[in-house]
């Protein structure tokens, strides 16, 4: 039998010898370049793979692949005990997802904003600001942290699912953030497929014409695929509505980002960052490339079947990001909770759609 610790002993006294040197330096630098790919690797792979399964079960016996995914996830949590698995899993959650938060971008041109007028626009941005200032004040009257109610405020009140991940990436990071995450993840897709089968019945019963059934469904509903499922229900013309309507939420994502960012900055930048604790990032580059990409898409240079695929690219991503999400959450540590972020993100749903009616109503939406 070969003894390799007596030959790593001879190489380790002899680091001058021409041989050694020919043979271990390339191999060895190649190794220290394909290490960090290989450690990621195992957990990359389980990710993907759960996000395979769960978007052919969704795509074939209906369900929302975002909540599929999750859950799959969290049956696998025991990977985050072991080594192998760890490193790509952490990779997943956090590059993976902000990729594919940044290539939301070529879904939005500022064509389609312009297009719905200023009403729409209004009712959006006080339906964004006020859910957001809500869920804040709602947390802390509950006994929550004030991130949460941030968190799950901006969440329902942007784009879902989505939109809590690219929040959370901006947000100072502590022991609760990925519960928190997980948590507002698993609300908003619940509540907003909950909404795609409610709020067309909802739209029948106030009487509301094509064009503010479309700004009703957009302007409440929390996930893309959801609005648009919901729209196209009624007609064809509440669904173009209803999608644009929900792209600009998808864009208010950018301000919402950045005051989250000057947000948490002033207010732990001093004490925490002194201690390298809870450091909020500087402007993300996801973000930036999510501008860059809605400001080139608004050209109109980017070949519309580029467009689907960097949309599929996208969706792939953030499925693979809640995988990654899911195998770190724990069902112990959810159960911990309680009830408390499930009544929050519920009332601020409901905050949200009051909001909406009352543009509607009053004339503001139709301006």
């Amino acid at each position: 039998m070969i003894d390799v610790t007596s030959i790593l002993s001879e190489d380790a006294v002899m680091p001058h010898s021409p041989t050694s040197t020919a043979t271990n330096t390339p191999s060895s630098a190649w190794q220290r370049r394909l290490d960090p790919l290989r450690q990621k690797l195992p957990g990359v792979m389980i990710c993907i793979t759960i996000a395979l399964a769960t978007t052919f079960i969704a795509d074939h016996y209906g369900g929302p692949t975002l909540l599929y995914a999750l859950l799959f996830g969290m049956t696998l949590h025991f990977l985050t005990e072991q080594g192998p698995c760890l490193a790509g899993v952490e990779f997943a959650a956090r590059t993976i997802l902000r990729i594919g938060v940044a290539l939301l971008g070529v879904r939005i041109t500022l064509e389609q904003v312009a297009q719905l007028g200023i009403g729409p626009v209004v009712t959006v941005v006080a339906g964004v600001m006020l859910t957001i200032v809500a869920g804040a004040v709602l947390a802390r009257l509950m006994g929550l942290s004030r991130d949460l109610g941030l968190l799950t405020g901006g969440a329902v009140a942007i784009c879902g699912a989505s939109a809590a991940l690219a929040l959370s990436a901006a947000m100072p990071r502590d022991e609760h953030s990925e519960r928190n995450t997980i948590l507002t993840v698993v609300g908003v897709t619940t509540l907003s497929t909950v909404a795609m089968v409610l709020y067309p019945l909802l739209v029948g019963a106030l009487k509301l014409s094509h064009v503010d059934a479309g700004i009703f469904l957009g302007g409440t509903i929390h996930d893309v695929a959801q609005v648009v499922g919901a729209g196209y229900i009624i007609s064809d013309q509440t669904g173009d509505v209803s999608t644009f309507v929900k792209l600009l939420r998808v864009a208010m994502l950018v301000p919402a980002v950045m005051v989250f960012m000057l947000l948490f900055r002033r207010a732990r930048g001093s004490e925490e960052n002194s201690e390298g604790r809870g450091k909020v990032p500087m402007f993300p580059l996801f973000l930036m490339a999510f501008v860059v990409l809605v400001l080139i898409n608004s050209l109109g240079v980017i070949p519309q079947a580029m467009v689907d695929g960097m949309t599929d690219l996208s969706r792939w991503c953030l499925v693979t990001a809640i995988a990654a999400l899911g195998i770190k959450t724990s069902f112990q540590k959810l159960a911990v909770v309680g009830w408390k972020p499930v009544i929050l993100m519920v009332a601020e749903t409901l905050f949200l759609l009051a909001v909406v009616l009352v543009c509607l109503y009053t004339g503001i939406a139709d301006w």
